[in-house]
């Protein structure tokens, strides 16, 4: 009985967390696409959302299970304090832009340039060896590059539309000058998709780098 407890609490619990952490990160880009398709701003987002963060998290503290004796507030971690909150807010502005240009179906894929980014960075910052002749980091390095190659392929392609809704003015205007017209909403379709692309890689760039400061 005991074993079954310690395998649900360092297995099955932290797994669950994560895959519950990557749904509300789904349903919170495709949140803000609709808000965004309604009108409003994405800075007004971000302010919104960490507003609420702030105020579920208040209360976490004192439910905590470490010590509450806080450590004393000097310049360095003030600046720590400053430069997280610095690149915690640009990745999210990067992020809600992306999703502004591209789709939440994008970002989903994109994220998972996290590992390779995450893996890169700690090799330059000298928290992880590359060991050429180990398994374990030829298959780390295996990982990055068709995980990067993936990202890259679905930024820079962008497969035909399924469904296209027209509207009567739109169907009029195809009907004037039908390859005119979409020439250029493809063209204009296809540039929004890769500078989406490029902003959501920023912001994965920008996420395993605040993961980093944090250590």
């Amino acid at each position: 009985m005991v074993w079954r407890w310690r395998y649900c609490y360092k297995d099955v619990l932290p797994f669950s967390a994560m895959v519950t952490m990557e749904c509300i990160n789904v349903g919170l880009n495709t949140l803000f696409k609709a808000a965004t398709l309604m009108g409003m701003s994405y800075h007004v987002f971000v302010i919104y959302a960490y507003a609420i963060a702030a105020l579920v998290l208040l209360p976490a503290p004192f439910f905590s299970y470490r010590s509450r004796v806080l450590p004393p507030l000097t310049f360095p971690i003030l600046c720590k304090i400053g430069l997280l909150g610095l690149i915690g807010s640009s990745s999210q502005i990067m992020g809600y832009t992306g999703i502004n240009y591209s789709s939440p179906t994008l970002a989903s894929a994109i994220s998972n340039l996290t590992p390779a980014f995450t893996f890169i960075l700690a090799i330059i910052f000298r928290m992880e060896k590359l060991a050429w002749k180990r398994t374990s980091s030829q298959a780390k390095v295996i990982g990055t590059i068709i995980s990067i190659t993936g990202a890259f392929v679905v930024t820079l392609y962008k497969g035909p539309a399924i469904v296209i809704a027209s509207t009567p003015s739109s169907s009029l205007q195809q009907h004037l000058n039908p390859s005119n017209r979409l020439f250029v909403g493809r063209n204009s379709s296809n540039t929004n998709w890769v500078i989406g692309g490029i902003f959501l890689t920023a912001e994965y760039i920008l996420v395993p780098l605040w993961y980093i400061v944090q250590v």
